[in-house]
């Protein structure tokens, strides 16, 4: 079955909505990241400062980009069967998964990109619906 999607995504929860055109139904899916987004270290010790006891700066950027990387790699497992893609969200996330589905050649599928804020699961489906409508 041929599926149009929308998702809405940033760093740290994707919403999947499958809108099914022969059906004219929807159906959501969740991904969340199973770490947390704030990086562990970054406020101050109390007490002395001992230069051993914080992981460094690089360190934990990797250990971030690593769990991105799991997380973007489910999120396009999830749509990668979709014939249609719609990507909005409101931070960086939606340009970061663009990129991504370029180097997996499912730039094609991609239908738009949008920057929206903050967004209640029944308002992403009603975005989804009224896109694909259209």
């Amino acid at each position: 079955m041929r599926t149009k999607v929308g998702l809405w995504i940033d760093h740290r929860k994707a919403i999947v909505v499958n809108y099914y055109r022969q059906r004219g139904r929807d159906g959501t899916n969740n991904i969340d990241r199973s770490e947390t987004a704030c990086r562990s270290g970054d406020s101050p010790l109390k007490g002395p400062y001992e230069q051993q006891q914080v992981p460094a700066d690089d360190s934990r950027q990797r250990t971030f980009t690593g769990h991105l990387n799991i997380y973007y790699a489910s999120v396009i497992a999830c749509i990668g069967d979709a014939e249609s893609i719609l990507i909005f969200g409101p931070g960086e996330a939606k340009g970061e998964l663009k990129k991504r589905l370029t180097r997996n050649k499912l730039g094609r599928r991609i239908a738009g990109v949008e920057t929206v804020d903050k967004m209640t699961d029944r308002q992403i489906a009603a975005k989804v619906r009224q896109y694909f409508a259209e």
